[in-house]
């Protein structure tokens, strides 16, 4: 339906507007002026928020294209509810899930609330699963890792711990969160022998975590803006996008784009 025939038929009459009538009184000229400006803008916002999704899926479907020889995964936790896992199997473009990392502990003495179940199915799908832990900066480290450790029992084939670290402190320094971090670090390494992974965003990391002691890491990047890349250089892992779509989950999911092929994610599991 043509803008100039929605006013004449449908609103006009509804607001007793008669257009073959000059005279049409104060309130009625008034709406006549007004109601087309509304339109307007309603047309315009809503024009706007379609633009802004149809920008963010070309930006992932950009993604995917360009990194074609990658292979790619997502990360979850209870935010994104119960998930029918047997639906879950590959991206809508037809991009098979190659890994899912998902949220264990939350900072001393929290676990997420849909781990346990998560952790079990993604087991049985066949794909290569992996923990992270929500680090709380102004928590002790040291009960940190201790919460991950009774949380998550790490076997074979499974992705390295990650460590998440995305907000800053309110009661001590950056120098002392650094120290933190490595004690966590450190303990999670003599737990399970593996090298842990950290999980952080391109601004936070050249901000705060730009530093030697953290050189010999694995760092997950999170970028959601519309680059090819992040600013990282050495990043293993890309949080690409908060806003993706898979059958089984009924909520945004965040897309992961990993540095290299399936071979090269094996180097880097739990021996």
């Amino acid at each position: 339906m043509k803008y100039g025939d929605l006013l004449k038929d449908k609103l006009y009459p509804f607001l007793n507007i008669k257009l073959v009538n000059k005279k049409y009184g104060t309130l009625g000229f008034a709406l006549l002026l007004i109601v087309p400006v509304f339109i307007i803008i309603i047309l315009i916002f809503s024009f706007s928020s379609d633009s802004q999704i149809a920008v963010f899926k070309s930006h992932e479907e950009k993604i995917f294209a360009h990194y074609q020889e990658h292979i790619f995964g997502i990360d979850i936790s209870h935010y994104q509810g119960r998930v029918e896992w047997e639906k879950v199997k590959q991206f809508k473009n037809g991009e098979k899930i190659s890994f899912i990392i998902m949220r264990a502990a939350i900072g001393e003495d929290e676990e997420d609330q849909e781990f346990t179940t998560n952790w079990i199915n993604v087991k049985k799908l066949g794909i290569i699963r992996g923990a992270y832990h929500y680090y709380r900066p102004d928590e002790n480290s040291i009960k940190q890792a201790d919460n991950f450790i009774s949380i998550v029992n790490l076997e074979k084939g499974d992705f390295p711990p990650v460590l998440d670290i995305e907000a800053l402190p309110n009661y001590q320094s950056i120098k002392s969160l650094k120290i933190g971090l490595i004690k966590w670090l450190n303990k999670i390494e003599n737990h399970y022998g593996i090298r842990p992974v950290i999980y952080t965003g391109d601004s936070y990391y050249h901000d705060f975590l730009n530093d030697t002691i953290f050189q010999k890491y694995v760092f997950w990047i999170a970028n959601f803006n519309r680059v090819k890349k992040p600013k990282h250089k050495n990043w293993k892992i890309w949080q690409f996008s908060e806003t993706g779509q898979i059958d089984g989950i009924n909520h945004d999911i965040d897309f992961n784009v990993f540095q290299g092929d399936i071979m090269a994610l094996r180097k880097m599991i739990l021996k």
